[in-house]
């Protein structure tokens, strides 16, 4: 049962948990008032990441306090003991990485509602896995250290930090509730500095420096509009991450991703939107090939003008475009001419010819 709110929150560091009952509590925001349930021994944090909470974190260690909400009412354990941040802090703080509710809760905590608002951050990252998609795509994941989390939304950016100062930016690929690693699409630009060296001498292990999350290609989720996704090339990464994240919050509106190429081996993860489109009734799959083989047998040529074939009735739908600023450019300006406002139109446009200091590469 909660407290009255005016009342002294109850706050206990145990490293022993075993004398809880198990009961499930629901846990109640403010100014937010957001309402969601945490199940016995079950950090706050974490179960307001699986049901779509956006609270503030960092570490998830219990060390950066970036998680740290005002306990109004209710009172909490921390059967980790990891609370070096509450040192220095008032006695309502709530570190909600470790703590375990003993009863319902109200908590006054700061939500996000938008990119704007999570920190970027500066951090070493360990190239934990390197993996050849096709002929001229990796498929990066990278490893936090073991007190840190890259919070990001779907569809954002990273860079990497090199040794002079430079920087490379890469679109993250997977959604925000898988983010023990961060996957990374990367495609060879020949004679490129920074994508040779990851093709070449980059081995898994090895210590990198990334700053991130950043970008405003995210997902509009309150929109209650079908929306078309559309990809070019590599701009297939933070696609997959928009799309992973709708299929993980349960959107229904009709969804179709339109993946535009030039040649039937460009499709570097082909299986996984057949099997999203397998799986979700709500969510179609279109490859489009500009330099197709005389057997291919789907669609062909440039991938807006596929979009525009199906959907004459575009100014009714949401858009999401990544890939080349070529192919962003063309999209943009023949939707618009069928009525599509801009205010409809997102998209993260990027460069693969150069590998300079300016260039945006996914």
């Amino acid at each position: 049962m909660v407290t009255q709110a005016g009342d002294k929150p109850h706050v206990q560091i145990d490293s022993d948990s075993s004398t809880k009952p198990i009961m499930s509590f629901i846990i109640r925001t403010e100014p937010g008032q957001h309402h969601f349930k945490v199940e016995a021994n079950q950090t706050i944090l974490t179960a307001a990441i699986q049901q779509h909470i956006r609270l503030p974190y960092g570490c998830r260690d219990g060390k950066c306090g970036s998680c740290s909400a005002e306990l109004l009412a209710g009172d909490v354990a921390y059967p980790s003991g990891k609370t070096a941040a509450l040192s220095g802090q008032p006695p309502s703080a709530c570190l909600t990485c470790q703590a375990v509710p003993g009863s319902d809760l109200i908590l006054r905590v700061s939500e996000l509602t938008s990119a704007a608002e999570i920190t970027v951050r500066t951090l070493p990252c360990r190239l934990e896995e390197k993996q050849r998609l096709n002929h001229d795509v990796i498929r990066l994941r990278l490893q936090l250290p073991d007190a840190q989390r890259l919070q990001f939304l779907a569809g954002q950016y990273l860079e990497f930090i090199l040794a002079d100062g430079r920087k490379r930016a890469f679109s993250i690929a997977n959604a925000p509730h898988d983010d023990a690693l961060i996957e990374l699409h990367v495609r060879h630009v020949p004679g490129g500095e920074f994508t040779d060296a990851l093709f070449d001498q980059v081995q898994p292990k090895s210590i990198l420096r990334i700053q991130g999350p950043l970008g405003s290609f995210v997902l509009r989720e309150t929109s209650t509009r079908p929306m078309i996704f559309i990809a070019g090339g590599t701009g297939f990464a933070p696609i997959k991450g928009l799309l992973e994240h709708a299929f993980h919050i349960g959107i229904q509106r009709p969804m179709t991703c339109y993946w535009g190429v030039r040649a039937r081996h460009d499709l570097y993860l082909a299986e996984l939107p057949e099997q999203w489109a397998a799986t979700h009734p709500n969510f179609h799959y279109v490859p489009v090939l500009s330099e197709p083989d005389a057997d291919w047998p789907g669609r062909r040529g440039f991938v807006h003008e596929a979009v525009l074939q199906d959907h004459p009735e575009i100014a009714d739908y949401d858009v999401y475009m990544s890939g080349p600023p070529i192919m962003v450019e063309a999209g943009r300006g023949a939707f618009e001419a069928l009525g599509l406002g801009m205010d409809h139109m997102f998209s993260d446009a990027f460069e693969w010819a150069a590998d300079s200091p300016k260039a945006r590469a996914t």
